[in-house]
């Protein structure tokens, strides 16, 4: 066996999303030693997802120079709700025909080894609390913003999940109770107004009324990542668009820091990259409504992990044992 001491068995980890899977085999230390990407090809349904991520692990495993006999575990994180007792995912944003799938027996059943099922914001919690920005903090919070806006939270050195396990659905804190509707249902929750879709929703309205020359050039449709182009282009509209996101944004972290009186928020996700134009303004309207005892604990810290949040916080998952 080449890249690892007979014997020896490994962590594998897995992240389930719409367009992407992504596989690591790692140590118990987080040491990754072998990774695996490849479409989801979502459209083949349950059943050919489940074989690519049997054939991702497989491909993890061939490049750490090891074999499925050498796995101790495996552990996958996906989006939406999941049952984590049974090992079902209840249902996956932008997979078709997902709705309680099985996931963790198949993969049992294929693999000959116990697999732990988890959400991906709570897997990217407790990947960043284990081995990245919350390294050595007892009590954080971890949010996502991106096409949406999720999230996860540590408390006392411990995954929370809630009493049906859905806690941490940062996204949708009512904001604005008139506001834009929600893809939850609901009017004027955070997701709809910091989101990545909210700012392209935000970006065509400019374009239909004329307000920004340079927006209007970019091809194809608007998107966050193009009013964020023309914003670093100096485009006034769009820079506005950003602060008001920040400023909303600020809103929700203030709320989240007196309810949980945090040690440190980390901001995870695409938007994250945006930098200052968002966060300057989301960092001054936390600090002005923030309880002033709850503020002296908190820093606000970008993810460290990057993509792999998930992959890692399921490879910590698996090496605590957690209930």
């Amino acid at each position: 066996m080449t890249g690892a001491s007979a014997g020896k068995k490994y962590l594998g980890a897995v992240d389930l999303g719409g367009s992407k899977i992504l596989s690591v085999v790692a140590q118990g230390d987080g040491r990754r030693l072998g990774e695996d990407r490849r479409p989801t090809d979502a459209e083949a349904g349950p059943d050919g997802v489940l074989e690519r991520i049997v054939g991702s692990l497989e491909g993890a495993l061939a490049k750490a120079g090891l074999g499925q006999g050498d796995l101790a575990a495996v552990g996958i994180c996906s989006p939406g709700p999941c049952d984590i007792d049974a090992g079902v995912l209840s249902s996956a944003p932008n997979l078709p025909g997902w709705r309680d799938v099985p996931i963790c027996r198949y993969l049992e059943e294929r693999l000959g080894v116990p697999t732990r099922l988890e959400n991906d914001a709570n897997a990217a919690a407790l990947g960043e609390h284990v081995y990245g920005a919350g390294r050595g903090c007892r009590h954080l919070i971890y949010m996502t913003v991106s096409t949406g806006i999720g999230g996860g939270l540590i408390i006392d050195g411990r995954l929370y999940r809630g009493a049906t396990g859905v806690a941490g659905e940062l996204g949708h804190m009512t904001i604005e109770p008139d506001g834009p509707l929600c893809g939850c249902g609901n009017r004027g929750c955070l997701e709809a107004l910091v989101s990545g879709t909210a700012i392209a929703a935000r970006g065509e309205e400019i374009v239909a009324q004329g307000g920004s020359a340079l927006l209007a050039q970019e091809q194809g449709e608007v998107t966050a990542e193009t009013v964020s182009r023309a914003a670093d282009q100096g485009d006034i509209a769009c820079q506005g668009v950003i602060r008001r996101a920040g400023y909303y944004l600020g809103i929700g972290l203030a709320s989240y820091v007196n309810i949980f009186n945090p040690e440190v928020i980390i901001i995870g996700g695409g938007l994250a990259k945006v930098g200052d134009l968002l966060l300057a303004p989301a960092r001054a309207e936390m600090e002005a409504r923030a309880m002033r005892e709850a503020l002296k604990a908190v820093q606000l810290r970008p993810a460290e992990l990057g993509d792999y949040d998930g992959v890692m916080g399921m490879v910590a998952l698996l090496r605590e044992g957690c209930p």
